[in-house]
């Protein structure tokens, strides 16, 4: 009897001890629990011809933690490069991950249309897996509707940024290249209006042309084929003291190459790297120094001042594409793992500066512009501008005017 009197009070004295120390570390309570390793997790990417970027992310996770298919963590697929007329098997793509008993977290980036009903059908069949968008082209409302979690390039600061870094370049033009299916995104329809609105400020022109949808009937090749016959027209229409900036991935190679041979200046692309387009458009080869993103801007640059480009060309230091896929691959194994809180900045920032040493960062929750309420699971980050042959431009610690985040 006294054996189990002892017991009892034992177990009492240790309960009350926990609750006790719980109670002074409320923060770190909210952490969730740590989970076994024996997980998997599903990455989904455009393809090569769309987003390269966006795939070598994915092959570094493969990298880190390996393929499924040899017994490791990833399980890596990509959707059709014409994902607007094939959204059921963009849809299926997604959702079939969700299959896999192991599935712990899905990560899509780019998030493109149809990502979220394919979250839907995912949290149907699994509720308990993590649904995460990387640079969702839906609409945030809709996007924040089935994801967990979502995290798009900082179009309202850098809507702002980008027009004042061309300004600081000495440019008087500001050339908008985009098609009517990016522009009915509001996250781009929106930057849209804050750029016109930063160049009437600056006293500069803002021109906005069309070039034609890689995902139409012309297909990747057809759209690339329209920028490289245009810019010579537009250099001599707007100047060489103009800027010129695309929405798509696909017209940004052969904008650089043009704008190299033709004049004119280039400060970031929509989704900022070294590699994105650039190689192609100088003609380098980047296998050797593949994954070492210092080396890679420092032979980028190099080529760039070699051809003249000195100043008006731009990227930021690390892709972002690259980074994203990677970065939020990471931050889900840590949210599993129970080593980070799954909306907490911090804890994001963490994992994209894995990826990126040396890079400065900066990002905000999204706020609705018509209600001004906050999102709780919808970040939106950026890095600093870094321009060729000149250096960093400091846009990760610029100000912007409240006045410009009230724009739409």
């Amino acid at each position: 009897m006294k054996k189990t009197f002892a017991l009892v009070l034992c177990m009492l004295l240790a309960t009350g001890f926990l609750f006790a120390a719980g109670a002074q570390e409320a923060p770190a309570a909210a952490k969730p629990a740590a989970a076994s390793t024996d997980f998997h997790i599903g990455v989904v990417t455009g393809t090569v011809s769309q987003s390269e970027d966006d795939l070598r992310g994915a092959e570094r996770l493969i990298q880190e933690y390996g393929s499924v298919a040899d017994g490791g963590m990833i399980q890596h697929v990509t959707y059709p490069d014409n994902f607007m007329d094939e959204a059921e098997t963009t849809i299926s793509v997604i959702s079939g991950l969700a299959d896999d008993p192991k599935m712990k977290a899905i990560i899509v980036n780019q998030a493109v249309p149809g990502t979220t009903e394919a979250f839907r059908r995912i949290k149907e069949k699994r509720p308990d897996i993590l649904t995460i968008a990387g640079e969702a082209h839906e609409d945030p409302g809709v996007i924040q509707s089935a994801a967990d979690l979502a995290v798009n390039n900082d179009f309202v600061a850098r809507g702002y940024l980008i027009i004042r870094t061309a300004h600081e370049l000495g440019c008087d033009t500001f050339v908008h290249i985009s098609f009517p299916r990016h522009l009915s995104y509001e996250t781009m329809s929106r930057r849209v209006a804050i750029m016109r609105a930063t160049c009437a400020d600056l006293g500069m022109k803002f021109v906005m042309e069309t070039a034609p949808d890689p995902t139409s009937d012309v297909g990747v090749a057809g759209a690339q084929q329209y920028i490289l016959e245009k810019v010579p027209a537009w250099i001599e229409q707007y100047g060489k003291n103009a800027a010129f900036f695309c929405t798509n991935d696909a017209h940004t190679e052969p904008l650089l190459k043009q704008l190299l041979a033709y004049g004119g200046y280039f400060i970031e692309a929509d989704l900022p790297s070294p590699l994105m387009g650039y190689p192609g458009a100088l003609g380098i080869d980047l296998s050797a120094e593949a994954g070492d993103f210092s080396a890679i801007l420092k032979k980028v640059e190099a080529s760039i001042v070699a051809k003249g480009g000195a100043g008006r060309f731009g990227t930021w230091a690390y892709s972002y594409g690259y980074t994203t896929t990677a970065g939020l691959g990471q931050h889900a194994i840590n949210v599993i793992k129970g080593e980070s809180e799954l909306l907490k900045l911090s804890d994001l920032m963490k994992a994209y500066n894995k990826y990126t040493p040396g890079a400065r960062w900066n990002g905000s929750f999204y706020t609705d512009v018509n209600t001004g309420v906050r999102a709780r699971n919808h970040v939106l980050i950026y890095q600093d501008t870094y321009i060729m042959g000149k250096g960093f431009m400091g846009n990760a610690d610029v100000v912007v005017p409240e006045k410009y985040f009230t724009i739409k």
